[in-house]
């Protein structure tokens, strides 16, 4: 609840939500003032077991970009949901970046 006080999305400029497991990683753009996912990416559809977690990460973080592109998403405001901005989370925002999207 401290997070979210903050950070809101809107459908402009939606909530980058970032959710790390142990074994997988999860995005979701939402949007706040509705109440509605506009789109998700995970590591379980996007890669395969065989690559390392960074690696994962880095694809989903493209894979987002590339999504929220289509949807003429470009900026968000990135949730990091309490993870600290290093290895898997790092890596995915960079990703993001690399792919378009501006946060």
């Amino acid at each position: 609840m401290r997070i979210r006080k903050v950070i809101q999305g809107t459908s402009d400029r939606p909530r980058m939500s970032v959710f790390r497991s142990n074994k997988q990683i999860y995005v979701q753009l939402i949007d706040d003032m509705q109440g509605n996912t506009l789109l998700s990416v995970s590591s379980n559809t996007a890669t395969d077991d065989k690559t390392n977690k960074i690696d994962q990460a880095k694809i989903v973080g493209k894979q987002v970009a590339e999504k929220a592109k289509e949807a003429g998403i470009e900026n968000v405001v990135f949730d990091r949901n309490g993870y600290l901005y290093h290895g898997r989370i790092k890596a995915l925002a960079e990703a993001a970046r690399e792919g378009g999207l501006k946060f």
